[in-house]
Order: C-alpha cells, then structure tokens, then sequence
C-alpha cells in the first residue's frame, strides 16, 4: 500500500494521470467526465494555519443518494444524558467477541462522552466488535472526526481519498464527514473508537521540548487516491445529531479518482512515537505522551488529548516511578492494546477500560505500589511489550446506561486501592 507521509500537508493525488486540473480547483469542464467537489472541514474563513479542505474530482456528486430515513442502532449513540455521571471510579473488561455476523457499524456500542454534535465540543467514546466486513454499505459520521484504534485484528478503511490498513497498535483518522467502509484484513476484530466533536485533532505544540520528540508529522501517512467505479444496490448510513440515518444509493461513494488539499484520513503507527521522560526524580505528567490533542477555546486546555503510555525506561532515582496519586480536574478513559500497563497489577486488560473522572482519586495498586516502594533505583525499569493510551478530556466523561448495566464492568474494581496499608508512624523519621 502506497501512502504520502507529513501531518497537515497540502497533498494532490491522482488514480488517473492528468485529472487535476492546473490554476482552478472548478474548470468548466473537468477531465473524464468527473464533477468538482470541495470538502470543508473547518469554517471557509478559518485562519491559513487551521484551515482543512480538500478538491475531490469524483464521478458522481455526493449528493446524488435517495432521501435519508432514520435507522435504530441499540448501542450506538450520544445520549450521554441517560443516567447521572458518578465519581467512582469504573473498569470494565474486554468487550466480548461478536457471535451473529456483525460488521463495523453493527458492532459499535457507546460506553461513554460529554458534550454533542449541537454544541461542536466534547467526545463520545465507543468500542467495537466485529467479525465481517461491511458488505453494500457506507459509512460517514457528520457530527465529528472518528479515531478509531484497533485492539485485535487488523482493519481496511477504504475511504473516498483512498485505502487505509490499520493493525493493533497503529491508529486511523477518518475526518468528520468523509465516506468510508470497513474490511475485516482478520477473521474478528475489536477496539475503541473516540468521536471528536470538537477542533480538529492535530500535532501538540512541542515548548521547551524543542522540535523533536513525541510523535513526527513525517510519520503521519495519508493514502493516494482509488476509486470505486460500481453500480448496484447500496446502503449509505449517516450518523447526524447523535443518531443514524440510512440511504438507498445506486453507486460506490467512493468514486474519488483524484484530490487534492489538506483534509483527509490518515494513520499513525504509534510504535514510532519519540518517548521522552525523567532521568532525574519524579514521574512525568501524562502529557508530554500527547500523541494528538483537539484544542479547545482556553488556550492549554484540550477539548480531548489522545495520549500513549508505550514501551520505555524508567531510570529516575530517589523517587517512586510509577504513576503517582492522583486526582485531576480533567477527566481520563484509559483503554489497553496490548501488554500490562505498568500502574496496575492485574484487572487491566487488553480490550478493557478504565474511567476515572474529575477529582476522582486514582493511581496504583496496592501490589504496584509496595512492590515499586521497595525497588532497587539503582537499576533501570524496562517497560516493554506494552501499549496503553488514554483519552482525556476537560469535561467529565459520562457513563451510558449500557456502559454501567454491562455485565463487562468491574463491580470490585475499587477492592484494588483497599489492600493499601497504613505506614505512618510519627515516631520514626
């Protein structure tokens, strides 16, 4: 699979040599028949810097589709409203493996967000399970930008700007209103899905870091351009407004035979992201992990940071290593890939999740904490074979009621802090 590397770029990719036209993006008459579109992702007057928008030359207009009919989905929605959000702090385990035949769509089930496509801030947070790919039907996500990060099996995302291949431990972008379907490269799939209905996800600004580390615009890559030219009976599924709409559509959406601009889906192999970290005392705060971060209208202050906890070295002395104590205005999902997460001994595991909310205590387990209390500092700590990562987010995340009536969900999750002994003893120094 080819694929064109940097984050933001101004790309133009042709299927057919010769279709973009030079000097305008809309000549009266485009090669080959094909129809100009324009694709906006931001305001049309959004600064240079922020502006997203992308020229499609495409065989059909995307407005060619029968009317649109509202389509019940159980599980997959924002209504993040549904039950009162709660200070505990919650874990579930893995989402099960489907059994009936389930494709992308079907196998989405919302466990948590805040915010909506109406007040064009917040997240709605999802997992997916799945075992068939997506067959005559389409799939586009109107009320925001989806990063989708696969935990088991690897996924195909043919989009309208071309084919993504995405595995465990590489994640997808798939701009808000972009056309897609998904293909099953395994026999089962499952992972986690974050809807972003906020400012575009973008690179973190470095500061005192400098102009290296965490993760490089060149490893970002974007797909060049494949069309479907295929005639049939399809089904074109929209989620609007926190619910799903179904069209009948007569051709592939996907007939962009050539583009060009800045906004378009893209992946990221996390495996590549430059880990910085303390070689003095003191652990780090989890953002210098920022792999991508949607900005919000307070400046330092995120909308939601998509942050990584990846293979690494602890070699700080004279200090505990592991994530400390905690409690955080901000509010944190926690989702594992592949390996154990160093903070916890056991319960975490990969597919499950974790959310604790604003000023909502958390940290290690009595076992991590005892055994990195008596750890030998004069030796490094290889972290390997791990990938976790966490969404956070200024507003408190809340639970749906699927999420906490889930027979996945940790009822003794909170057992895990209460082995924690008390060591005080004002007599000794």
């Amino acid at each position: 699979m080819n694929y064109q590397s940097g984050f933001g770029n101004e790309f133009a990719s042709e299927a057919i040599a010769g279709v973009l036209p030079q000097g305008q993006n809309s000549p009266q008459r485009v090669a080959h028949g094909l129809y100009a579109e324009q694709l906006s992702g931001t305001a049309f007057t959004a600064p240079r810097h922020t502006n997203r928008r992308s020229w499609l030359y495409r065989i059909r207009p995307a407005a060619v589709h029968a009317p649109f009919q509202p389509l019940a989905h159980a599980t997959f929605h924002n209504r993040f409203d549904e039950v009162p959000p709660t200070p505990n702090q919650l874990r579930w385990d893995p989402l099960p493996l489907a059994s009936a035949p389930t494709d992308f769509v079907d196998g989405l089930v919302t466990l948590a967000g805040n915010g909506g496509a109406g007040e064009q801030a917040g997240v709605g947070i999802h997992v997916y399970a799945a075992n068939r790919s997506m067959q005559g039907r389409y799939f586009y996500d109107a009320d925001g930008e989806l990063l989708i990060v696969p935990q088991l099996g690897s996924l195909r995302l043919a989009t309208e700007f071309g084919v993504l291949d995405v595995e465990p431990q590489e994640i997808a972008v798939i701009p808000r209103g972009v056309r897609f379907r998904v293909e099953l490269m395994d026999a089962e799939a499952r992972g986690y899905v974050c809807e972003n209905f906020g400012a575009l996800l973008r690179l973190p600004d470095l500061g005192p870091i400098g102009s290296n580390c965490l993760a490089n615009s060149r490893d970002f890559l974007t797909p060049h351009a494949a069309y479907e030219d295929v005639d049939g009976a399809f089904e074109l599924i929209a989620k609007f407004q926190g619910t799903l709409w179904s069209a009948r559509i007569d051709h592939s959406p996907l007939d962009v035979v050539a583009w060009h601009g800045n906004y378009a889906a893209y992946k990221y192999d996390l495996r590549r992201f430059n880990t910085i970290g303390s070689i003095s005392f003191d652990h780090p705060d989890p953002s210098i992990f920022t792999v991508l971060t949607s900005p919000s209208d307070t400046a330092g202050t995120a909308n939601v940071d998509f942050a990584i906890f990846p293979p690494r070295w602890l070699v700080a002395q004279h200090t505990f290593r592991p994530p400390w104590f905690h409690r955080n205005v901000a509010s944190e999902f926690m989702g594992l890939i592949t390996g154990v997460y160093d903070a916890k001994a056991e319960g975490f595991l990969p597919g499950g999740a974790s959310l604790h909310n604003c000023m909502s205590g958390h940290g290690p387990d009595a076992a991590t904490f005892e055994r990195a209390s008596n750890a030998d500092l004069s030796k490094p700590d290889v972290i390997g074979g791990t990938m976790a990562f966490m969404f956070e987010t200024r507003k408190v995340i809340c639970p749906t009621r699927q999420a906490l009536a889930s027979p996945q969900l940790q009822g003794n999750y909170y057992e895990c802090w209460q082995g924690i002994a008390k060591h005080f003893d004002p007599s000794q120094a």
